[in-house]
């Protein structure tokens, strides 16, 4: 065969067994393409009564701090071991003592200026009555009667002046050593021994420690969740809100419970901020379990809120816009629903209001939908959506 003409055999070949397959194959039926339903998680709707939690944070400070003060002049006698900074003193310690030399002889100026002042005044009242025994006689007349009233006058005005001076001195000898007005730590010293302090200049700071502060900035709008009293009312009738303070120190999380105890005078017209402030007894106290809370630790702060009751605790992904959430039906399909968002935090809203119980609502993300569109379900456990940190109470 010439070899020219076998590539032509070679197509022709093909071309038949291309038209026996097709003449002899199987029948094909058209059919109609189906759509598929999206996939969605839904959550059903269990209305219930939850603590509300407002979260933020602050660092704390002491409840009361002073200046320590010398009320007199003099050179430093003698330091405490406490006056450090960082040293712990409890009321009534002797922090500091200045010389007491030269009160002490002040002391004894004022006794004995105390006593010529007594001396003065029974001479004075002596003279009087004598006085007044020889006017009755006519042997004396009434301007000496009067000259030894005014001299009694002026030994009762040198005797009050006398015992103030002794009162004064007194206490300017007490004043040499200066106590701890309470319980305390101290910041800062700037004082030694052998050193002259003047009456009135600081020689260090300290601070008590029976209970610890920490100002814990709010929003105007969380304010609503909480139980506080923002007007002026009696002591008595302030109810002290529950809160925990949590902070890691030491490569551990540690948690201390206090209670906010009253909210400052103002709100902030630049952040919109309130500030409440929270108190924990004995920040010091020895616990093996955590360090103290100490003065300038940050920590973060969890306030027990207002107990609301048929809330509805959704996860954020469910909200579509402001206020509307997806519906799945008894058919499976779409449905929009517009509710009452009360409050939306750590990835969560609380509906107070649009929602039946045990309707299913959508919680995923869909790229497109629309009203009545079909979907097939997985239902999400009940269980993931009770993890929140404003649960029922008592979680």
């Amino acid at each position: 065969m010439n070899k020219r003409l076998l590539p032509l055999v070679v197509i022709g070949v093909g071309f038949v067994v291309a038209a026996l397959l097709i003449v002899t194959g199987p029948d094909v039926e058209p059919r109609p393409s189906r759509a598929v339903a999206p996939l969605v998680r839904v959550a059903e709707v269990v209305p219930r009564s939850i603590q509300l939690r407002v979260w933020t944070h602050g660092s704390v400070v002491p409840r009361t701090e002073s200046d320590l003060v010398p009320e007199v002049d003099g050179r430093v006698e003698q330091v405490s071991n406490a006056l450090v900074s960082g040293g712990f003193f409890s009321k009534g310690d002797v922090l500091l003592t200045i010389e007491p030399l030269d009160y002490e002889v002040a002391l004894e100026q004022a006794r004995a200026g105390l006593a010529r002042a007594r001396s003065d005044l029974s001479n004075a009242r002596k003279t009087h009555q004598r006085q007044e025994d020889l006017l009755t006689r006519g042997a004396a007349s009434d301007s000496q009667r009067d000259d030894a009233l005014n001299r009694v006058r002026i030994a009762q005005a040198t005797l009050r002046e006398a015992t103030a001076r002794l009162s004064r001195a007194e206490r300017d000898l007490a004043r040499t050593q200066v106590v701890a007005p309470y319980d305390g730590r101290v910041r800062s010293e700037r004082v030694d021994v052998g050193q002259f302090v003047k009456r009135g200049a600081s020689i260090g700071t300290i601070y008590a420690v029976d209970y610890a502060e920490v100002r814990l900035p709010i929003h105007d709008e969380e304010l609503a969740y909480l139980e506080l009293p923002l007007a002026h009312v009696g002591s008595e009738n302030i109810e002290p809100v529950p809160v925990v303070l949590r902070t890691r120190f030491a490569g551990k999380e540690h948690e201390w419970h206090g209670h906010v105890v009253r909210t400052e005078g103002e709100l902030d017209p630049t952040t919109r901020m309130v500030n409440v402030v929270a108190q924990v007894p004995e920040p010091y106290a020895v616990d093996n379990d955590r360090p103290p809370l100490s003065v300038g630790l940050f920590v973060d702060a969890e306030i027990e809120g207002a107990t609301l009751s048929n809330l509805v605790v959704l996860p954020r992904a469910a909200l579509r816009g402001q206020s509307r959430v997806l519906v799945v039906d008894d058919q499976s399909r779409l449905r929009f629903r517009d509710v009452e968002v009360l409050r939306s935090a750590n990835g969560e809203i609380y509906v107070s209001r649009g929602l039946a119980a045990g309707e299913l609502v959508c919680i995923s993300a869909l790229q497109s939908t629309a009203e009545g569109m079909a979907v097939r379900v997985i239902e999400e456990a009940p269980q993931a959506l009770a993890g929140s940190p404003a649960g029922e109470p008592g979680s």
